[in-house]
């Protein structure tokens, strides 16, 4: 750190982030977003829902000044997999194996598990944000990484990661927009009529079944329906062979430690509850995060995971709904394409600039692709 101003700043890395008070992390992350604070990233960890054996072991930065306080930080993994990232990366782990060449272990700066854009480099000023990117090359270096990758970032993060010339690589979901509905039927009036038909007729369908919807905050959920909801998150794994990583520990914890920003949408029928989407939302928005049920239900999944969320987001006046990654059939019902960011560092310089070459192509077929997808809105005119 040539810089004089750098030689007052220290900088760590944290196998735990036990090791770093409360406090101190969320001044800086603030409390809305729920995925960067403490007690989520905290709940994690003392839930064993990452670690050596999910192939997500912490190593996260801070950056400190001469009176000790915490100016800089990133939530960071050494990542043994590419396991729960969704900023797919296995053609490139094939490339390197094909060459003989290890891919793992690398560094990840991101949430677990969760693909939603948000702030990476939570520090005071703009030196503060480039020391945290160097001091994360840095140390991949030391260690021998293949690479350093900062996924799902925010405008803001996307912005300092371009000016420094980082690979860039883009994505696509689909998030509603808000534009101050008074209720889900004026949002309906938006839509081409066969569009608004079709919505209207998979919500009846759910009527008709006779389900009704019970919505509870994780402040409101007693340990028997958080174990519930955790049953219904499990379940989708085990249909699909693949891994529950949350307990339902995890569940309780975060529930307790941040209370209404747990949102349980459940299906009800006959007094026995049938299904459950977990939600977690921020000040001005809705992420909707897993979903299960106890069996087929027509167009339950649709009700449930979308309009359901939609509803709560006009009623709660919150300004956009996420509801996941992938799933084009989420734009037909008013979720439209919006751009997704990750930037990316490779030590290997030979794939460096293989892979630099790959991410300008990849760019510019997902920008063509978002245009294309665009035209499946089912709205009568840009909203």
């Amino acid at each position: 750190m040539s810089d004089p101003e750098e030689q007052t700043l220290e900088v760590r890395f944290h196998q735990s982030i036990a090791e770093i008070d409360a406090r101190e992390w969320n001044r800086l992350t603030g409390t809305s977003d729920p995925f960067t604070r403490y007690e989520f990233l905290h709940a994690l960890e003392q839930h064993q829902c990452v670690g050596e054996s999910f192939g997500w072991l912490p190593y996260h930065i801070t950056i400190r000044d001469t009176t000790n306080k915490l100016v800089g930080f990133s939530p960071l993994y050494i990542k043994t997999n590419s396991y729960g990232e969704f900023v797919f990366d296995w053609s490139w782990a094939s490339a390197y194996e094909q060459a003989g060449i290890p891919y793992y272990p690398k560094l990840v700066c991101s949430v677990p598990y969760n693909p939603v854009t948000g702030a990476r480099l939570f520090a005071e000023n703009d030196l503060v944000k480039k020391l945290l990117i160097q001091q994360t090359v840095d140390v991949a270096k030391k260690l021998q990484m293949s690479g350093a990758h900062w996924l799902f970032t925010d405008e803001a993060d996307t912005d300092v990661f371009k000016r420094d010339q980082f690979m860039l690589r883009l994505g696509c979901q689909y998030h509603w927009k808000n534009y101050d509905f008074s209720d889900f039927d004026e949002f309906l009036q938006m839509f081409v009529s066969r569009k608004r038909k079709k919505v209207n007729r998979e919500r009846r369908m759910v009527q008709e079944q006779n389900i009704k919807i019970e919505i509870i905050h994780g402040n409101e959920a007693s340990e028997e329906l958080i174990e519930l909801a955790h049953s219904f998150y499990t379940s989708t794994f085990d249909r699909k062979s693949g891994i529950p990583t949350l307990s339902a520990g995890f569940f309780k914890q975060i529930c307790a430690s941040m209370g209404s920003q747990v949102v349980f949408i459940f299906a009800v029928l006959e007094k026995s509850y049938i299904a459950c989407a977990i939600c977690m939302r921020s000040e001005d928005a809705l992420f909707g995060r897993f979903w299960g049920s106890r069996q087929e239900f027509h167009s339950l999944h649709f009700e449930t995971c979308f309009y359901q969320g939609i509803e709560y987001c006009i009623n709660n006046k919150l300004k956009r709904f996420e509801p996941g990654a992938q799933g084009e059939h989420k734009i037909t019902r008013g979720f439209l394409p919006t751009k997704t960011w990750s930037a990316h560092w490779i030590a290997n310089e030979r794939f460096r600039t293989v892979l630099n070459s790959f991410c300008q192509r990849e760019q510019e077929a997902m920008q063509l692709q978002c245009i294309e997808l665009g035209s499946l809105s089912p709205f009568r005119s840009e909203p």
